[in-house]
């Protein structure tokens, strides 16, 4: 996987863009060479962000569910910034299904130490059943209170 490591972060000079995941549907599940060293996500082979201090990403990694109301409407992501990413879909600044449906009440979270691990757990979390996710999100938060303002104070 890190074979032509040195090569592709040499050709990363697109700035200026927030991560986001591989666009291609082939490899959905393999990182791009560059996710582990920079800590983001390339889109199409081009690098598509701006972080200059990866260390400090390295390791946070996140699976949220976020939920229109209590047994609302839920939807399952991943992310590497989980105050940016959560603020985004409150402003409606993501285009899609939380914007859509009014999915904006973080009720879950979980940490990861690697992207490939927070993209499985997403992929496994998205099969479970309703009943599973429900169980899920009342052991962490029973009373579904959003934990957005827990994580930003």
């Amino acid at each position: 996987m890190l074979r032509g490591l040195d090569t592709h972060l040499r050709g990363c000079d697109n700035r200026g863009s927030f991560p986001r995941r591989r666009e291609s549907r082939e490899l959905d599940t393999r990182l791009h060479e560059c996710d582990i060293a920079k800590g983001h996500f390339c889109a199409g082979g081009t690098c598509g962000s701006n972080i200059t201090n990866a260390s400090k990403r390295m390791g946070q990694y996140y699976v949220y569910i976020l939920a229109s109301q209590r047994n609302g409407t839920l939807y399952i992501g991943m992310t590497n910034d989980l105050i940016r990413r959560v603020w985004e879909h409150k402003q409606d600044l993501v285009e899609g299904f939380t914007k859509k449906y009014g999915v904006h009440r973080l009720v879950w979270y979980e940490p990861a130490d690697e992207p490939l691990a927070a993209i499985t757990r997403e992929k496994q979390l998205k099969k479970w059943n309703r009943a599973w996710k429900l169980r899920l999100i009342e052991e962490m938060n029973p009373d579904w209170r959003d934990l957005y303002e827990d994580i930003v104070s």
